[in-house]
């Protein structure tokens, strides 16, 4: 009963979130430079079919009042029609979206296991030279930028030795993997420094704890105190970080897309902004928003499931 009610407390206070982010999208149309209308009819368009089309898409109303209609077209799938594809915003989105989808996924099956190795391993021998080369692995990660790492591996690995395409997404799913490695090692090569650091920290701060403490004075294994408490205990920290992670992935993916020409969601939006598409980018701000509101959520429930005690 008590983790119903904190998932319907935090269901509630999601509310006044969507509501913000509706009114920031609106906007962003609003105060972009440009008529996107003359946009959409081209530079020869007369006045007076400009105003029948403003006329038509109820531009002509209140502010107000063409936000709520844009709320309503929202709920009903609606998110405007492309300029330059000629296409209804929500099917560019779920076009364009498994793509980011696919890598996303990619780097966190690269970037979960590797995390959870390098971290118990530096943990364990705590000040050993094991500790030492991982303590530099990190600090070395986390001091590239991720677009000259992806241009670095692009060049050397695709273009030099040839071993891995530095552009598209592939056909089928081993192409995918292969079109995809090099953009999902270069974002997780930037990701596993972060979380690492996090990790090793809590699982030191656990292992000196005085419940462990107690635990090896009763005898148990160090393999069942390891599993079962130390690491339980540790990792609530790194996947709220991992959360806030993968919420940057929705919308920072746009780097490697950019470098390997990935067809994802983050090309679409370099693509429309140079465009002046802006019923593409406001569409795709709404959903980058939503799509980093749920991680959150998701987030947040897989915590109170771990540790009950969050959720009361």
């Amino acid at each position: 009963m008590p983790q119903i009610t904190y998932i319907g407390r935090r269901l509630i206070s999601l509310i006044p979130v969507l509501i913000g982010i509706s009114i920031i999208s609106f906007l962003l149309v609003k105060l972009s430079p440009g008529d996107p209308i003359r946009l959409l009819l081209g530079p020869r368009a007369t006045d007076e079919a400009v105003a029948a089309v403003r006329l038509a898409y109820g531009l002509d109303e209140p502010a107000w009042r063409q936000y709520f209609v844009y709320i309503g077209n929202v709920l009903e799938g609606d998110l405007g029609r492309s300029i330059r594809y000629r296409l209804p915003v929500s099917e560019l989105i779920v076009q364009f979206l498994p793509r980011t989808l696919f890598l996303i996924g990619y780097v966190m099956a690269i970037t979960i296991p590797a995390t959870l190795a390098l971290a118990v391993i530096a943990a364990r021998t705590q000040d050993r030279l094991a500790d030492q080369a991982i303590r530099l692995f990190t600090v070395l990660g986390m001091s590239v930028p991720v677009f000259w790492l992806a241009v670095l591996l692009g060049r050397y690995f695709g273009a030099e030795l040839g071993w891995f395409p530095v552009s598209g997404w592939g056909e089928g799913f081993t192409g995918h993997l292969h079109h995809l490695f090099l953009p999902a090692v270069s974002t997780s090569l930037w990701l596993i420094p972060l979380l690492v650091r996090n990790l090793r920290g809590a699982l030191i701060e656990q292992m000196e704890s005085d419940y462990v403490v107690a635990c090896r004075a009763k005898g148990l294994p160090e393999g069942i105190i390891f599993r079962r408490h130390i690491l339980r205990n540790s990792v609530l920290p790194t996947l709220h970080l991992l959360g806030i992670m993968v919420a940057f992935l929705i919308g920072g993916s746009v780097v490697v897309e950019i470098v390997y020409a990935v067809p994802g969601l983050g090309a679409l939006m370099v693509g429309s902004v140079i465009g002046r598409d802006y019923y593409v980018v406001q569409g795709l701000t709404l959903a980058y928003a939503v799509g980093t509101v749920l991680v959150t959520l998701t987030v947040d429930l897989l915590t109170a499931a771990i540790d009950p005690r969050t959720g009361r």
